[in-house]
């Protein structure tokens, strides 16, 4: 891929569930936040909905996408995002990631799962930019924010690096209806921790975040919506002092914060 005009930050969303696109404040947001950021020429994003080892590409064409929820009414059942696929971006990825005995699988008949197209519809709902989605290949955060590193040249090349997770995720503990500044304990003192500890630039802290944080295991009792932020971070380590966040406040009492790096 040729070199962009544009440097591309790197983001790390909470993604929110299906209905994310009745909430007209969350998608308002992701859609104001689109909008200040430089056009990708394609996206990379990494879901909390995805693992598979080892690191493998899906929806490198445009295939139907992955209804992986259930429970929810027929219309979110319905929802198209037909984004272009990236099979050059695909080959790039792999010549980024391949290395002896470290292969990078496909898997083309993947399509993008609700993790990358619930809030891509609200970020650039005219699906006009070629999309591909990279599995979580590990939930190990030190050989994420490794896998990170080796992707951060993607952003020289008008590359949009996106990981998607949620900042605190207990479904056990999800409170329908709370409101935007409505939330139990332990999810305000994770959420609070973790913007202190990205504030600091505290990577190490991060990195050690289920035994460091406080309330680590309840806002987290698997780590598949926290992983994510660790492959954000390694592709945009060289500007971990300057991130900031961009949408915070809580959702069902689970933290939304969502950040950008450069």
């Amino acid at each position: 891929m040729s070199p962009a005009a544009d440097r591309m930050p790197v983001l790390y969303l909470s993604h929110g569930a299906p209905p994310l696109a009745d909430d007209e404040l969350w998608t308002g947001q992701l859609a104001d936040w689109s909008a200040r950021l430089p056009r990708p020429r394609a996206i990379l994003i990494v879901s909390a909905h995805w693992e598979s080892a080892p690191a493998t590409l899906g929806a490198t064409t445009t295939v139907p996408l992955v209804y992986d929820f259930h429970g929810f009414p027929e219309r979110y059942f319905q929802v198209t995002y037909p984004a272009p696929g990236a099979p050059e971006l695909a080959e790039r990825i792999r010549g980024l990631l391949g290395a002896p005995g470290t292969p990078v699988h496909s898997a083309p008949e993947r399509g993008l799962d609700h993790g990358a197209y619930v809030p891509l519809a609200e970020m650039y709902p005219d699906a006009d930019i070629p999309v591909l989605q990279l599995s979580m290949p590990t939930l190990v955060p030190e050989r994420l924010l490794e896998l990170g590193r080796r992707l951060a040249p993607l952003r020289e090349e008008g590359v949009l690096v996106i990981g998607s997770g949620f900042f605190t995720h207990n479904l056990r503990e999800l409170v329908w209806g709370a409101g935007p500044d409505e939330a139990p304990q332990w999810s305000r003192e994770f959420d609070a921790w973790g913007r202190e500890r990205l504030a600091d630039g505290d990577l190490d802290a991060l990195l050690d975040f289920e035994h460091k944080a406080p309330a680590g295991r309840i806002a987290h009792p698997r780590t598949e919506h926290f992983a994510p932020l660790f492959v954000a971070l390694g592709a945009g380590e060289a500007e971990l002092s300057g991130q900031h966040t961009v949408i915070d406040g809580f959702w069902g009492g689970l933290a939304k914060r969502s950040l950008q790096l450069g």
